[in-house]
């Protein structure tokens, strides 16, 4: 297969660019990245696929029914005042029935990122008051979906099922029942799925599967043979993007790449930084160890003295300030 290749910044690197690129093995990739800005919103973003977004979304509530009308909306969300901080979604789109759903591909770690989706959330609810006319406020269910190329830090554990799934709702702490069923938070944590093709057992499971390896797969794994799987890959073949469509994605493909080029290089040089500070440690503890063996044999060595020159074990023991029991364990050494 031939992936035409341009003389600008948008061209596929050469393989063995380790720097930028790991993955490749003979030949370039068959299917986009649904990690890039381009991949994620190809699939999920667009009129002509959004029906692969109706069904995954079902999927990650666990809802058996597939929804049925989904419109997008303006992805830019700004605040009541020209000051206020502004939220951008990669997706935000709403149902027939007016459920709102935030979706995110979020390839990077930010120390407040809970804090991040709850602030992002906000703006749906806020956007359904009724201005003017009297209003009850009672509001339409919001759901934000965080699909996460990375793991949350404080070690927080998913369904015993899938570990990798969070569902998060507002619950009463006393009796764990949900308080509020209208909001909702949903985050899949990609590098916790280690499934194999073999081990492919849900439609979740198909879904992470693809989520996580699509970029560098070379064809259709036979257990995914579900309809929409089958769209899935055809439209995420490079070779059927338009001219247009390939530069693009292959500027956002740089774009991942430099981003986790840089995270290596972070990630290396704080295991180098942390190696220096155990080594340093241990030499901190070996010298420790060195003085007190020092000493223990200087201890030792004046003990035996002593006791030659006819002393007793009391006598000794006030001279030195040691334990009568320490004088007699070097004394019966002797």
């Amino acid at each position: 297969m031939a992936i035409q290749r341009k003389k600008s910044m948008a061209k596929s690197p050469k393989n063995g660019d380790s720097e930028q690129f790991t993955g490749w093995s003979s030949k370039p990739p068959r299917y986009i990245n649904p990690h890039t800005d381009f991949g994620f919103k190809k699939l999920f973003g667009t009129e002509a696929n959004k029906d692969l977004l109706q069904e995954f979304l079902p999927v990650l509530l666990g809802k058996e029914d597939r929804i049925i009308s989904l419109r997008y909306m303006n992805p830019e969300q700004l605040g009541g005042a020209e000051n206020d901080r502004k939220a951008v979604y990669d997706l935000y789109c709403e149902t027939e029935s007016g459920e709102k759903f935030i979706v995110e591909m979020q390839r990077n770690y930010q120390e407040f990122f809970k804090d991040r989706s709850v602030y992002y959330s906000t703006f749906p609810i806020q956007e359904q008051a009724r201005k003017g006319v009297e209003w009850d406020f009672e509001l339409n269910a919001v759901y934000t979906v965080g699909i996460l190329n990375f793991e949350f830090k404080d070690g927080d554990r998913g369904f015993k099922q899938y570990p990798y799934l969070h569902h998060v709702q507002l619950s009463d702490t006393e009796t764990g029942r949900v308080f509020y069923d209208k909001l909702t938070y949903v985050y899949l944590e990609l590098p916790k799925f280690a499934k194999t093709e073999d081990e492919l057992e849900t439609l979740l499971d198909k879904w992470m599967f693809v989520l996580k390896n699509l970029a560098v797969l070379n064809d259709r794994p036979k257990t995914l043979q579900e309809r929409v799987f089958r769209r899935l890959f055809r439209i995420a073949e490079i070779e059927q993007l338009s001219e247009a469509e390939r530069l693009v994605y292959w500027e956002s493909q740089k774009i991942y790449w430099d981003y986790m080029s840089s995270i290596r290089s972070a990630e290396k040089k704080v295991a180098q930084e942390k190696d220096a500070v155990i080594r340093e440690k241990d030499a901190v503890i070996r010298e420790k160890d060195a003085v007190i063996r020092e000493m223990e044999e200087k201890e030792i060595a004046t003990v035996k003295n002593l006791f030659g020159k006819g002393l007793s074990t009391k006598e000794i023991s006030e001279i030195m300030r040691l334990d009568v029991r320490r004088i007699c364990e070097i004394v019966a050494k002797i």
